[in-house]
C-alpha cells in the first residue's frame, strides 16, 4: 500500500511545497496538495499523514496515522482525530503576532483611531493627549512563544515593568523581571495587559467581570489568544463606561456577528483574529519546517515534539 501525504493549506507557494514534496519522496511518501477541504475528500482515504487545519478531514481517512495543523489553536479538534495523533504549529506564530501586539498597542496608546478621524475630516487637530509604552506596567498572560517573542519587543520601549503569568511560574529565558500564578497578583499593578492565553477550561473567562475590576483605570488590554479568555459583555460595559481600553483580534463568536454591539463600541480597535494567520511568508516558513522537523521523527519512529494534549487543550 503507498504511503500517502496530504496538504490542504492553500497559502503555501511551490518552493515550500517543494520542500514538502522532497522530504516525502525520500522516506517513500507521495505527497499530494489540495487548495481546499472539497478538493481533498475524495483523496483521503489512503492518507496516513494530514496537514491540515480541518476539523472534518480525518474522518474520511481510514489510514490516518498523524495530522499536523498549520495552526497552534486546537478548539476545532475538541473531538480528537480518531486513532491517529496530532500536532499543532505552535512556535510558527510568535514573531507575526509579537508584531501585531506592537502595532495595536501603540495605535491605542498614540491615538491612531481618533487622528484617523481627525484627518477624515481633512481638519489639523494634533494636540490630543498621547501615552507610551516606556514607563507603562505591562503584564503578558501567558509566556509561551508569542509571550516572548512580545516580551522581547516590548523591552526595548523601556517600560516600567514586564510581568508574566503562567501555570508553573517558571520565567522562560528569564525575559521578564517576575512571573506570577495567581493573575489576580497582577492586575492592580498592569497599565497593559496581553493575553496570548490557548483555549482551556480554565483559561475560559478568566478576566472575568470581578478580574476586570482590579485593573487601574485606563488600563489597555490586547487580546490575540482566545476570545473566551474575556468576558466580553462584562468587559464592554467597562468600556462604554470610559473605564478601560481594549485591542481585540479574538473574539467569544467568529466571525462577529454585523449587528454585534461591540462594533460601535468606544475604546475598542477591532481586527478580524488577523494576528496569526498564513499572510507573512516568514509563518509559512516556519510552518513548513516545524511540520518537516516532526515529520522526520514521525518517520524515525521518535515522539512528535508538537503533539496535542486534548486534555489539556494543546
Amino acid at each position: 500500500m503507498k504511503r500517502v501525504l496530504i496538504v490542504v493549506v492553500a497559502a503555501l507557494e511551490e518552493r515550500l511545497r517543494a520542500k514538502i514534496r522532497e522530504a516525502a519522496r525520500t522516506h517513500g511518501f507521495e505527497a499530494a496538495f489540495y487548495e481546499s477541504d472539497a478538493q481533498a475528500m475524495d483523496h483521503m482515504a489512503d492518507a496516513e499523514i494530514l496537514l491540515s487545519a480541518s476539523g472534518e478531514l480525518h474522518r474520511h481517512a481510514r489510514a490516518l496515522r498523524w495530522q499536523c495543523t498549520p495552526s497552534a489553536g486546537v478548539n476545532q479538534f475538541a473531538g480528537g482525530v480518531g486513532e491517529a495523533m496530532l500536532s499543532n504549529s505552535s512556535g510558527a506564530y510568535g514573531v507575526t503576532i509579537a508584531e501585531h501586539i506592537v502595532m495595536v498597542t501603540l495605535e491605542m496608546l498614540r491615538r491612531q483611531q481618533d487622528y484617523a478621524d481627525v484627518v477624515a475630516r481633512r481638519a489639523w487637530t494634533r494636540d490630543l493627549p498621547i501615552r507610551a509604552i516606556r514607563g507603562s506596567r505591562v503584564a503578558l498572560l501567558g509566556t509561551g512563544d508569542i509571550g516572548r517573542e512580545a516580551a522581547m519587543r516590548l523591552r526595548a520601549f523601556s517600560p516600567a515593568s514586564l510581568v508574566g503569568f503562567n501555570r508553573s511560574g517558571k520565567n522562560p529565558q528569564g525575559l521578564f523581571d517576575r512571573v506570577e500564578t495567581r493573575v489576580e497578583a497582577v492586575l492592580p499593578e498592569t497599565d497593559i495587559v496581553i493575553l496570548s492565553l490557548p483555549g482551556t477550561p480554565e483559561t475560559r473567562h478568566l478576566l472575568d467581570e470581578t478580574r476586570l475590576s482590579l485593573l487601574p483605570d485606563g488600563a489597555l488590554i490586547v487580546n490575540v489568544g482566545r476570545g473566551n479568555a474575556i468576558e466580553e459583555r462584562a468587559l464592554e460595559r467597562q468600556l462604554r463606561a470610559g473605564r478601560l481600553f481594549a485591542a481585540l483580534d479574538v473574539f467569544e463568536q467568529e466571525p462577529l456577528p454585523p449587528q454585534h454591539t461591540l462594533w460601535t463600541c468606544p475604546n475598542l480597535l477591532i481586527t478580524p483574529h488577523c494576528s496569526g494567520n498564513l499572510t507573512l511568508p516568514y509563518t509559512r516558513e516556519r510552518v513548513v519546517d516545524l511540520f518537516l522537523e516532526d515529520f522526520e521523527n514521525y518517520c524515525a519512529g521518535r515522539p512528535l515534539l508538537r503533539r496535542v494534549d486534548l486534555r489539556r487543550g494543546y
